[in-house]
């Protein structure tokens, strides 16, 4: 295992840095969504309209990353990717006409699943190379920097919308780290490339299933966390904005001590007791009379799920195994999985709850438990991907 100071620490503390910083910038943008609303005039189908957009757009993003991961370092598309972002987010802020606020908001979007992509590519890499679990701690980046931004925005609340455009100018900074480079990345590869078969994407697909419903959990704590708060138990308006910051605070932690825990007790154990909690947070959150018995079961949730997402990384890259290059494209398509996970969380607990909200919380609530059986395809490793349990056909 490196020790600090050597370069491979130092990598890991740059793109640590990176996804800090994509953590700083998206909650920027956030929650800074009303003064967005009433700089344009936007209804809630508007405000609706433009997340939407971002998310397919960040989705055609990961897809750009993908077509370009055999021919291009994961280094190279991160610094672009952050450079686009703080120049997508500062287009947004202050934008003087609205074509020009479009502009941003594809500039953003594209860029956004270009970050989303290389930056779990350069974290998969540092893991191989570390020797054991780290991506959680990557994560814990992001939740960090989360957290930053939501600070930067109430403390910069009395600000005109144009000056919180130097939002971006955190992005451009982060683009000048040392990202690690393909040719210290290639030393982790498992084997030549004609010694591996095709990429066994069904175990993928069913780690991929796991970070579907860690997004579908995440998006309806976040999205929806805050109406429930406020519309269903009425809490004080001083409060609603920080109704789900405990969820964020405790995803923070569990995620730094998620390297950890996964060492000591493996993936499968972790993610299975992970799951359980999160479902008896959402039970809280489901049954709670009062507004800070809501916010308990979301810290609860937090708890429990935080984990899933970069296990999920992790364990994509192990079992694509090979190259740097074939890891690189594997993870690309992989994070699809976000997207999809944050539209239906979204869209599912709003349906299902459209009459009455705490209603809408039972379907992540049921759905948290499809992690039980899931588990176990995360401790699948390289091209062998029997999951943890079985005993393998192959020689």
């Amino acid at each position: 295992m490196p020790v600090a100071g050597t370069p491979l620490a130092r990598r890991r503390l740059a793109v640590a840095a990176a996804f800090a910083t994509q953590g700083f910038v998206f909650i920027g943008l956030t929650t800074r969504l009303p003064d967005i609303k009433d700089r344009w005039d936007l209804g809630e189908l508007g405000v609706s309209a433009v997340l939407l957009a971002i998310v397919l757009l960040a989705g055609a993003g990961s897809v750009v990353a993908e077509r370009l991961a055999p021919r291009t370092s994961s280094a190279r598309l991160l610094r672009a990717g952050l450079v686009l972002i703080g120049t997508g987010a500062a287009v947004m802020l202050a934008a003087p006409a609205w074509p020009v606020f479009l502009l941003g908001v594809g500039v953003y979007g594209v860029a956004l699943g270009v970050v989303d992509a290389s930056t779990n590519m350069q974290a998969v890499a540092i893991e191989r190379a570390w020797g054991r679990p780290i991506l959680p701690s990557f994560h814990g980046g992001w939740t960090f920097g989360g957290l930053l931004g939501a600070a930067t925005t109430l403390a910069t609340a009395g600000l005109p919308l144009g000056w919180t455009a130097l939002v971006g100018v955190v992005g451009l900074l982060a683009a000048t780290a040392g990202f690690l480079p393909r040719a210290a990345s290639a030393a982790a590869d498992h084997a030549p490339e004609a010694d591996l078969p095709g990429v066994p994407w069904r175990p993928i697909l069913l780690v991929g299933l796991g970070m579907v419903v860690f997004y579908m959990v995440d998006t309806a704590s976040q999205t929806w966390g805050a109406v429930y708060v406020d519309e269903v138990l009425d809490a004080p308006s001083r409060w609603v904005a920080l109704a789900t910051l405990p969820y964020l605070v405790a995803s923070l932690l569990v995620r730094l001590a998620g390297d950890h825990l996964v060492e000591r007790y493996g993936a499968v154990a972790v993610l299975r007791v992970g799951a359980l909690v999160a479902c008896v947070g959402l039970l809280v959150v489901t049954l709670a009379p009062t507004w800070p018995v809501a916010v308990i079961g979301f810290t609860v949730v937090g708890t429990g799920i935080s984990v899933v997402a970069p296990l999920s990384f992790s364990a994509a890259g192990r079992i694509a195994g090979g190259s740097v290059e074939r890891v690189d494209a594997v993870i690309a398509r992989f994070n699809q999985f976000n997207y999809v996970g944050g539209l239906l969380g979204a869209v599912l607990t709003g349906v299902v709850g459209q009459d009455q909200l705490r209603l809408g919380f039972v379907v992540p609530m049921l759905l948290v438990l499809a992690l039980l059986p899931l588990a176990r395809w995360f401790a699948a490793a390289s091209a062998d991907v029997t999951p943890a349990g079985t005993t393998s056909a192959r020689p």
